[in-house]
């Protein structure tokens, strides 16, 4: 299936309102970009249903733009050989996303990852902490206008 078939897909299950645009030019795989309170929703869709069977999150990546963050999965079917990537946007000052943990559980680190380096939260989550850097480290070191400490407790870094 290609990723252009399973957008299809997506719209004849979802609807415009939740699967809201299609990237194809300068993105491989192509990606999905859907709305981001329905992406448990979408993503329990892709893994279970059997044109899709996407058993596979092979990565999750937090991405800081100047008006907007964005969370991009990329899906793959073992069964199926074919991948795709879907899209999630959220606002830059107060990233907050669905925790898509409970369809993925390796989605855990990832989404701890993204929280650690670009600050944003993944709601639902069960357990929310940094994973690379220590609990008190100041800001999000990934973000655009992060700005970097001269110092982390007296140490000149």
């Amino acid at each position: 299936m290609t990723a252009r078939e399973i957008y299809e897909v997506l719209r004849e299950k979802f609807g415009e309102e939740v699967v809201t645009e299609f990237q194809e030019e300068n993105v491989d795989p192509p990606a999905v970009v859907v709305a981001t309170e329905k992406v448990a929703e979408v993503l329990t869709f892709l893994r279970d249903d059997p044109r899709t069977l996407f058993d596979s999150l092979m990565c999750l990546s937090g991405v800081d733009y100047e008006d907007r963050m964005e969370v991009v999965y990329h899906l793959h079917s073992m069964t199926h050989l074919h991948k795709v990537t879907v899209k999630v946007r959220t606002d830059r000052e107060n990233p907050k996303v669905p925790t898509v943990e409970k369809v993925y559980p390796v989605a855990s680190f990832h989404e701890r990852e993204a929280y650690d380096l670009l600050g944003i939260v993944f709601e639902g989550h069960s357990d929310l902490r940094r994973i690379l850097l220590p609990e008190d480290w100041p800001g999000h070191p990934l973000r655009k206008d992060y700005v970097y400490p001269d110092s982390y407790h007296g140490i000149k870094v």
